[in-house]
């Protein structure tokens, strides 16, 4: 970086920088829990199946916390898969989906032919 001289009789000056890019792009390690694959049924007999009344009875609030939170992480462990996150810098979030992306493209889409602005204040 470096600054340069004056501009004209302004008292900003010029910067030039140079960007300098690198040759590779980090792999993403980081994995997310697949909600879409998940097996609700599995996961809903597994959790149901635990006689919660006994196995929680006598027992201090930390420590039924603590249990209730094994087994809850046991069951999510074998019902919901997990997915390599995607590292292609999209500008979607990641809750939302495919569909829905494409739903709401389409309505820009159409909102462009009739004319109307889209900003951000509109909700889209």
């Amino acid at each position: 970086m470096k600054v340069g001289d004056r501009l004209s009789c302004s008292d900003h000056e010029m910067v030039e920088f140079a960007i300098m890019c690198g040759g590779s792009r980090a792999i993403s390690r980081i994995k997310t829990l697949d909600f879409r694959r998940t097996n609700f049924g599995l996961f809903r007999a597994l959790l149901g199946g635990i006689p919660w009344v006994r196995t929680l009875e006598g027992r201090g609030v930390q420590e039924c916390w603590s249990l209730f939170i094994h087994h809850f992480v046991h069951a999510q462990d074998q019902c919901i898969p997990l997915i390599k996150k995607s590292s292609k810098g999209e500008r979607r979030p990641t809750w939302m989906s495919k569909e829905l992306h494409s739903e709401l493209r389409w309505k820009r889409k159409v909102y462009r032919k009739r004319g109307r602005p889209l900003g951000k204040g509109t909700g889209m």
